[in-house]
Parts: structure tokens; C-alpha cells; sequence
């Protein structure tokens, strides 16, 4: 049978401050003080990393996209093949003599 080990926070509070909390974490139904204040913690140490993963995502996409737009790759034998099919089709179609004059 493994033991748990427990650890402990210190946290100074006003008395006003303790008996509100207090207060709430009768209202949601917890046992205990101690256990409402480690699931509010653990609650927005989650919501923290969470958004701190997304930014940090979000950044790397816009480095990734920017580094694309300013360092394309060139060309490969797929897209030079799809652009010669399309001039053809632009001729073709007539896409080339067609004036926009209204």
C-alpha cells in the first residue's frame, strides 16, 4: 500500500476574507475549507495552462504562416504541372483576349 504524501501552502487571509470563502464552499457542498481552496486552485492552474498552451500555439502558427509567406518554398512538379493546366485552360476559354471595358 503506497502512502500519500501531502504538502502544505500557508496563505494569510483577513478573517472577513476566510469566513466568505468559507461561505462559498458551504454553499457548492464541500467537506472542508481546505478541500474547496485545492479545488479552486487546481480549477484556475488549469484554466492558466490552458490559455498559456493556446497563445503559445497561436504564436507558433503566425511564426510558421509569416516564415511561409516571406520564405516560400519553390515550386514542386505538382503545382508547376497545375499551372500549366490552367494557362492552357485560360487560352482554351478565350480568359486571355477578354476585356473588363463596361
Amino acid at each position: 500500500m503506497s502512502t500519500l504524501s501531502k504538502d502544505r501552502i500557508d496563505v494569510r487571509i483577513s478573517k472577513e476574507q476566510k469566513e466568505f470563502v468559507k461561505y462559498a464552499s458551504e454553499l457548492r457542498g464541500f467537506k472542508s475549507l481546505s478541500e474547496f481552496v485545492v479545488y479552486c486552485i487546481n480549477s484556475e492552474a488549469n484554466k492558466i495552462v490552458k490559455d498559456n498552451n493556446l497563445i503559445v500555439k497561436t504564436i507558433e502558427d503566425k511564426k510558421i504562416f509569416l516564415n511561409a509567406i516571406l520564405n516560400p518554398p519553390s515550386p514542386n512538379e505538382k503545382l508547376k504541372r497545375a499551372q500549366l493546366n490552367y494557362q492552357k485552360f485560360k487560352e482554351t476559354n478565350g480568359f486571355n483576349n477578354r476585356s473588363t471595358k463596361k
